[in-house]
Formats: structure tokens, sequence, C-alpha cells
């Protein structure tokens, strides 16, 4: 595996080179060594050829695809996700009136206006979030609502809601939540607002969820056909297996050259390190979060198992009681027919009596 990439990219480095400029270092050998051995592995895997670099890391993925310094690349891969050319005007700040985030799972995340006024938010999460729906929708409502301040401030007097565009919320997934893998097949989902009468409004909020690991998984399934260059792209993104990086290559070569631009990132073994190790710590962190979110949700769904739970007993309880009212009323009922048969009784009783001592005066005479 090694020679496949090296054939391409002559300045990769060996194993034993990588090695040799850590150990030569104390600071960079016991930084190294305080990883698992898994990360280990992973690190000199991507920086020898072993396996290609996951264009989603966060320190790739900032001069890979950074729309102030190659809008080209960005404005080829949102036009391709989007179905229409778009171009860049300006990169907007992704914080501003945005909602404060949790510890974030969020590799990527850039904000673009486009030429015709439509925002754009690209967002590449390394573990899909729980929620991804409503999630996605508050931060597609906040910027909306910039849009709408920024665009009726410029506008003052002149302001008409034609002039706010629409707002584009994509996000790629490393690690797709659980509900994306209810389609096995389908790895680009398209939302948007829809009338139940058939009335047409844009209603201006778009949403885009990609599924990187189940576009992969597809794509070993039919034998990495990469029949796009919105294929390529995904593969581009998410694939780190020499196979997939030669196909692209191959198919497209134009790709070569941002592959070259990552192994010319992984020549400063040192930097790379220190960014490899802050990735590791943000997501030790993330994953620490996403895994208290996770109890927390279970939790809640076992506290409303046994809500229910209670709930259905206080139900039988309910009935059980109206069982025994009703079991009461009845004993009652037959108490009363009881009394009523003891009068009978008495009564009958009472004219055998007379009868007989009618009966004995008769005899007397």
């Amino acid at each position: 595996m090694t020679n496949k990439l090296r054939q391409y990219f002559p300045m990769i480095h060996t194993r034993q080179e990588v090695l040799a400029e850590i150990e030569a270092k104390p600071k960079l050998k016991q930084e190294f060594y305080s990883w698992e051995k898994k990360y280990r592995k992973e690190f000199l895997d991507f920086c020898t050829g072993v396996k290609g670099v996951k264009i989603m890391y966060d320190f790739i993925s900032k001069e890979i695809l950074n729309p102030e310094t190659v809008p080209e690349r960005v404005e080829e891969l949102l036009s391709l996700l989007i179905g229409q050319q778009v171009h860049i005007k300006e990169v907007l700040p992704n914080d501003g009136t945005r909602i404060s985030d949790e510890s974030t799972l969020v590799i990527m995340d850039m904000v673009v206006e486009l030429e015709d006024g439509s925002i754009v938010n690209l967002e590449v999460q390394k573990i899909g979030y729980k929620f991804p729906g409503a999630r996605s929708a508050c931060y597609s409502a906040d910027l909306l609502l910039r849009q709408y301040k920024k665009v009726r401030s410029k506008k003052g007097k002149k302001f008409n809601y034609t002039d706010v565009k629409d707002v584009y919320t994509i996000v790629l997934f490393e690690k797709s939540p659980t509900e994306f893998h209810e389609f096995p097949d389908t790895y680009i989902h398209y939302f948007e607002q829809h009338s139940n009468t058939g009335i047409q409004l844009n209603l201006l909020q778009k949403y885009l969820f990609i599924s990187i690991d189940i576009f992969l998984k597809y794509q070993q399934n039919i034998g990495i056909q990469l029949e796009t260059r919105r294929d390529a792209w995904l593969a581009f993104m998410g694939s780190d297996d020499p196979d997939i990086i030669l196909k692209v290559i191959e198919k497209y070569p134009d790709f070569k050259g941002m592959y070259q631009q990552v192994y010319e990132i992984c020549q400063n073994i040192e930097e790379v390190m220190r960014m490899f190790s802050k990735e590791l710590a943000e997501m030790d962190r993330n994953t620490a979060q996403l895994m208290i979110d996770e109890m927390q949700e279970d939790i809640k769904q076992k506290e409303e198992i046994l809500k229910g739970q209670d709930d259905r007993i206080k139900d039988q309880i309910n009935k059980l009681k109206e069982q025994d009212d009703r079991l009461k009323e009845q004993d009652d009922r037959l108490k009363e027919q009881d009394d009523r048969l003891k009068e009978q009784d008495q009564v009958i009783r009472e004219l055998m009596k007379k009868i007989e001592q009618l009966e004995n005066i008769s005899a007397g005479r």
C-alpha cells in the first residue's frame, strides 16, 4: 500500500524517517508516546502513505478548502451539492448571533454569501449530533435572521422581502446519526418546506444532509465507480483508502494537486503532530460529551418507559377499584334482597300462625 501513494507523491516520508525525527526531539517523543497506540498508528499511517490523509481532519480541511485563499474549490463543491453554479461574494463570520453551541463535534464550519445574496452554511461533523434536524433548523433560522437584518439595514425604506434570499444549510457527516442508516443506498437527503395544498411559496430555508460513511460503503458495494465529480469530491473529503484516492486521481487528474498540498503539509512533522494532538484532545472531549448526551437521552427514555408503566399500573388500580365498587354495589343489592326475603319469610310465618289458630278454632267447634 505504501508504494501506491509514493509513486504519485514521492515526498511522502518513510516510517523510519518519521520515527527518527520524532525520536530525535524529546518533546515530540513525549507527545507521540502519550497517545493511545491506535492513534500513533493512525498518525504514522497517513504520514507515510500507508493510508491517505482524510480531508476531514480539521487542520487539513482549513488549508485545502479555505474560501478566502482557494474560493474556486469551495465554489465547485457547493455548485455540485446545490445543483447550480455558484460564486462566493464574501466569507461571513459564523459566530455573531449564532446560537451558542455545546462542546462541538464540528470539524469544519464555514458561512459564505453567494453573488445572488443567498447564504450557505457548510458544516462537516466527525460524529453526527443527536437531533440533526432540530439543530440545523435552529442554525438556519439564525442565518436567515442575520440576512434579514443585514439587508433591511442596507436597504432602509427601499427594503422588500424579495431582497431576502435562500439560506442553505449543508451538513456532511463522517459518521452519520442512526436515522440515516435506515437508508443504506441513499447518502444525500434534501429538504425544503412544501404545502399540503400544492400552493407554491418559497420559504427560503433549504437543507442538505450528506452521509460520507454511507456513500463510501455504497461505492465499495458497486466497485468504486465515482461516476461524477460530485462522487469524486465526496471520496476526496472522506476516504483515506489508497485505492479510492488513486481512483479519484486517475479519473479526475486535477485532484492530484489538492492531494499534493496535503502531503506538503505533512512534511512538517512537528506542526502536524501539534495539530493532530489538538484534534485528538478535542475529539476525546466531544466523544465524552456525546456519551453524556446519549446517557441523558437513555435515562430520559427509561424515565418515560417507567412513567408509562406507572400510568398503566395506576390505570389497572383504577379499573380494579371500579370493579371493587361494582362488587360492593352488587353486594349491597344482594343484602337488600336478602332483607326483603327475610321480611317476606316473617310475614309468611305470621300468616301461617294465624291460619293454624283459625284451624284450631274451627276444629273446636
